[in-house]
């Protein structure tokens, strides 16, 4: 299992081979990978602490890594992670500011939010346009162009040419034809040109290319001898470069993923992303969700849009037996909203409930209906809140994370796929993104699962016999 039963003072204890993992030696690069529920956080936390006991050879600062702030805060729940005096655990994007302000290159109020890197772009795009009004790509929506750039700095494109003859694989596809390329590119130059003529030197999306930078001309003694990452899945391969560089010769990079849980569009694969592997663990086993969860699971991983993910693992039907997921159907959102709240409530004062969303957006509608305790998913948490009790909060927030019972609702078709993503990157590309995001949303689930919606079913639910059970 990810993560445990809520209210555990100490590491869960790892299972069967995953000892393996957590003792290797401590050197060089080391992939594992698993499907949800094969424990790789449980093994993650486990290195991490391994690594870092003075008492042992190998020992040396070591740093967690992970991209969800939430999972952080379910980190340093642990005595034995908050207590272990070498090691430090952060998100990437928090690490790699305190790395870059170390260097003398993170002034205050550095970083664009994403609404005014929106704002950047556009003024970008007015300016390239002066120059070639007629230029077609620069007329696609403002959120395709903001993305396409957001791949740039996250693959660390450098060139016009490295751009035109970039092989684009995954969810993104070749989606943007090659002749069009070249203009991006000079909007994404004249972005990155205009951006620091606002006091901003970075966005969100390039901190990865600019660690590489840094790390280049740094010349002081590697800060950490031991670097883990979890969720590996979701770091840009910039980012996963400067963590390589960052380590001291004698040093070691575990890398733990999940191919099926991509939900930030990277679809890279840490085959390109400069590790030097000397094995590659895969494992199948599913210690989190029971029978009936992991077959719901099986069947979304076999839907279309998941047919182009790489270094995907297969994962094995677990025994634990419990009952069939659940599909609720309403008539209107507001029943929606209202049952699934009170249905929360009740069960959360026994147990875990989780209330998954697609979008920030839908979360006021279901705070106000949920008890004063109910306890939001979200990048501020400054803690974990173990034992029973509501949360609710995004798909991605939850990330890593498990519960007793969850509950999806919106997943009519008339929400799912996320309409603003079809209008901007058409029906295919959106049904990918969704589909990964319910995968990761049912396979939190330990024991029960209910998905609900509000009309027509969205087609991203599996219609296979006797994987739900209707009502």
């Amino acid at each position: 299992m990810d993560v445990p039963h809520p209210g555990m003072s100490r590491l869960p204890q790892p299972i069967g081979r995953q000892q393996e993992v957590l003792y290797l030696p401590a050197g060089g690069h080391t992939v594992v990978l698993g499907t949800a529920g094969s424990g790789k956080t449980t093994m993650a936390m486990h290195r991490a602490v391994h690594l870092a006991n003075r008492r042992l050879p190998h020992a040396g600062r070591t740093l967690l890594l992970s991209f969800n702030n939430t999972l952080v805060r379910y980190f340093e729940s642990f005595s034995d992670i908050g207590d272990a005096a070498d090691l430090d655990v952060r998100t990437y994007h928090h690490f790699a500011r305190g790395y870059l302000n170390s260097c003398g290159r993170m002034s205050y109020a550095a970083i664009c939010s994403p609404e005014e890197r929106l704002a950047q772009i556009q003024s970008a795009v007015t300016a390239v346009l002066c120059d070639d009004p007629n230029e077609p790509a620069l007329a696609r929506p403002i959120t395709f162009l903001a993305d396409e750039l957001k791949w740039l700095a996250q693959h660390g494109i450098g060139s016009e040419g490295d751009y035109v003859e970039a092989e684009r694989t995954g969810r993104q596809g070749a989606r943007l034809p090659r002749k069009e390329r070249p203009a991006v590119f000079r909007l994404y130059e004249r972005y990155r040109a205009m951006r620091p003529l606002s006091g901003k030197q970075y966005d969100w999306e390039d901190l990865g290319l600019a660690m590489i930078e840094a790390v280049a001309v740094d010349s002081r003694p590697r800060m950490y001898r031991h670097i883990i990452i979890d969720e590996g899945q979701d770091f840009s391969p910039t980012m996963l470069r400067s963590l390589v560089d960052l380590l001291p010769p004698d040093g070691s990079l575990t890398f733990f993923g999940d191919m099926a849980q991509q939900i930030y569009g990277n679809r890279m694969s840490w085959r390109n992303a400069g590790l030097r592997v000397q094995k590659v663990w895969e494992f199948q086993e599913n210690y989190r969700n029971t029978k009936q969860i992991a077959d719901l699971a099986l069947a979304v991983s076999a839907m279309p849009y998941f047919a182009q993910t790489v270094d995907l693992v297969s994962p094995r039907a677990p025994t634990a037996d419990g009952p069939l997921p659940a599909l609720a159907s309403f008539s209107a959102e507001t029943d929606e909203v209202t049952s699934i709240c009170a249905w929360a409530t009740r069960t959360g004062e026994a147990q875990s409930v989780a209330i998954l969303l697609p979008t920030r957006d839908e979360e006021p509608q279901f705070r106000k209906c949920l008890p004063c305790n109910a306890i939001r998913l979200h990048r501020e948490m400054a803690r974990w809140f173990p034992g029973p009790g509501v949360f609710y909060g995004t798909y991605a927030a939850a990330k890593g994370l498990e519960f007793d019972a969850v509950i999806l609702p919106r997943l009519s078709s008339a929400r799912m796929p996320i309409p603003e993503d079809i209008a901007t990157y058409g029906q295919d590309e959106a049904e990918t993104t969704a589909g990964h995001l319910f995968y990761v949303g049912l396979t939190r689930a330990r024991v029960t699962l209910i998905i609900s919606a509000a009309g027509a079913v969205s087609g991203l639910v599996p219609s296979r016999p006797n994987l739900l059970q209707r009502s």
